[in-house]
């Protein structure tokens, strides 16, 4: 079993800077995959940024790619999203899963069986 804990979030400008972490523990693997999703009011779920934390591998989400960078902090435990020049359509809450997907599935949220509570991210224009 793994648990993830998401902290991080708050209310900013649009054009300001915020960072979220998601620190895993439990039974994480070599290979073990820790991705942002996020979901805003009246909308479905969608993907934010992956890694990899073995390989370092990352992907973005095409809207936010340029201005969040996704990293591992530590061994296999932590991962941040460093979100820059944040614009109101940024506004969800934004939540942690891992697991182990197959490449084609990063994106996908069901190949994650592990998810964290949520944290809110509200840019103000």
């Amino acid at each position: 079993q793994v648990q993830l804990v998401e902290s991080g979030g708050g209310l900013v400008q649009a054009g300001d800077s915020l960072s979220l972490s998601c620190a895993a523990s439990g039974r994480t693997y070599r290979n073990f995959a820790m991705t942002w999703f996020r979901q805003a009011p009246g909308k479905e779920r969608e993907f934010v940024a992956f890694i990899r934390v073995s390989s370092f591998t990352t992907s973005y989400a095409d809207s936010v790619k340029g201005r969040f960078t996704i990293s591992r902090v530590n061994a296999r435990n932590t991962v941040n999203l460093q979100m820059n020049s944040l614009k109101p359509e940024d506004t969800a809450v934004y939540y942690c899963a891992a697991g182990h997907p197959d490449s084609e599935l990063e994106h996908v949220g069901s190949a994650y069986p592990y998810w964290g509570q949520g944290t809110q991210v509200t840019v103000s224009s």
